[in-house]
């Protein structure tokens, strides 16, 4: 210990001392900040939240190479990737229980998917579509495959050599792992593999990263994992999943941190999976409303119709995909009914009014009284690169049409009350346009 202190002493002699340190110190700081520039996402991407399918929410790890071609070509052939949704994404289970005994890579699961990983992403890429896969900051997956948890930048070569578009990033098995530091390694290794790819973090909103992922991804998940129940939860052996109603009343405090290329986000889509049509409807237009990616989650093979036109309603993704990327906010709680409000692109806004309620539910809602409203940052209205320092949006500032999202007409303006009846477990949803 005393020979670095020693020399240190001697060259505090050295004339030329202060000189040289200030230099040391300059080109420790630039290599710092290049350090912390590669450790960025890939800029560009999910300008607006990102729309898709994932396999878990009905086929767990029961996936498969034909599995993930009759979907490409279903989302193709049905016209959900013309309506935007075009990353396919395969969740847990992928891969084999061992990494590869030579090289450390992960192996495809040789009888679910025996032409691999390159030759599947090349025939999602051929329908036009994205390529996503999961894995896990942890030792291990949640369902006990090979995690990444000390291959961060072997497996994102890995993928970037696969073509992989899209990664979602789940937290189990991280016993004394710090949840920011994971996943900031591995989006600097997947900024270093050199593919752009949408990173999805997946870490359930225990460790709020709406506070500091900004930087490390594109998305994030705010709740534990959504169930196909409307509201409460849906109890298992082990643990529990949520209802939708139940993860909504989670998002209220979290707007600020959402917006292009950095969202919130709920989990994915129930639609399609056992509830009710009308359950469905608000379920879809609540994550519509809330600016949350729409990555559905049913079994596109046994789809019904009404369930293809929830999904594909280009009305409600349009409000979902506005480019000023507000996210909604809870404006007021009326016993059964629920009022949210988000301002979009032009002055125009959206509106949904929920019933939670067991009952039909008829209400009035007088324009002119009520103070909607929302301080938006000129940022987010730039035009032509162009910021005009900020305005506050107001429904009472001018009269709009009120249009009906899901019925597809016209029902008044905000000149005069609005009265409506809207369903149990149903919505109301406008679009206000000047």
């Amino acid at each position: 210990i005393s020979r670095p202190c020693f020399g240190m002493r001697r060259q505090e002699t050295n004339p030329n001392y202060h000189h040289i340190m200030k230099k040391t110190i300059s080109l420790g700081l630039m290599m710092l900040v290049s350090l912390v520039v590669l450790g960025q996402k890939f800029e560009g991407l999910a300008l607006t939240p990102p729309m898709g399918w994932n396999s878990w929410n009905t086929f767990q790890t029961r996936i498969s190479d034909q599995l993930v071609r009759e979907t490409a070509d279903l989302l193709v052939s049905s016209g959900m990737r013309d309506a935007g949704y075009t990353y396919l994404v395969l969740d847990d289970g992928w891969m084999a229980r061992e990494r590869d005994s030579v090289t450390g890579d992960l192996v495809p699961d040789p009888k679910k998917f025996p032409y691999g990983m390159k030759a599947l992403a090349d025939y999602v890429h051929s329908r036009g579509l994205k390529f996503g896969l999961y894995n896990c900051a942890g030792t291990m997956t949640c369902a006990g495959y090979p995690g990444t948890r000390g291959y961060e930048y072997q497996d994102a070569r890995l993928y970037a050599s696969w073509g992989v578009d899209y990664l979602k990033f789940d937290f189990c098995n991280t016993e004394g792992i710090n949840a920011k530091e994971a996943y900031t390694t591995m989006s600097r290794a997947l900024r270093k593999a050199g593919r752009p790819m949408v990173f999805s973090l997946c870490e359930w909103g225990t460790n709020k990263p709406w506070q500091w992922a900004k930087e490390v991804g594109h998305l994030w998940r705010t709740t534990g994992d959504i169930g196909d129940v409307f509201d409460g939860i849906k109890k298992y052996p082990t643990w529990h999943s949520n209802g939708v109603m139940t993860i909504v009343d989670m998002q209220d405090s979290l707007q600020a941190y959402a917006g292009p290329g950095h969202w919130n986000d709920p989990d994915m889509l129930e639609v399609g999976n056992g509830m009710t049509a009308s359950e469905d409807r608000a379920h879809f237009s609540l994550w519509c409303m809330l600016a949350a990616p729409l990555m559905a989650g049913n079994d596109l093979r046994k789809m019904s119709r009404e369930t293809l036109a929830i999904l594909s309603d280009k009305d409600a993704i349009a409000i979902d995909q506005d480019s000023l990327g507000i996210e909604a906010s809870r404006y007021a709680n009326r016993d059964s009914l629920q009022i949210w409000t988000r301002p979009l692109q032009n002055g125009q806004w959206a509106v949904c009014f929920l019933n939670r309620g067991s009952r039909p539910r008829t209400f009035t809602f007088d324009w002119a009284r009520e103070n909607i409203g929302a301080r938006v940052s000129g940022a987010r209205l730039a035009v032509g690169g162009k910021s005009d320092g900020g305005a506050t949006l107001a429904v009472r500032s001018a009269v709009f049409r009120l249009y009906d999202v899901w019925a597809k007409r016209n029902i008044g303006t905000t000149a005069r009350s609005l009265t409506a009846t809207v369903a149990s477990h149903d919505v109301l949803m406008l679009r206000l346009v000047k």
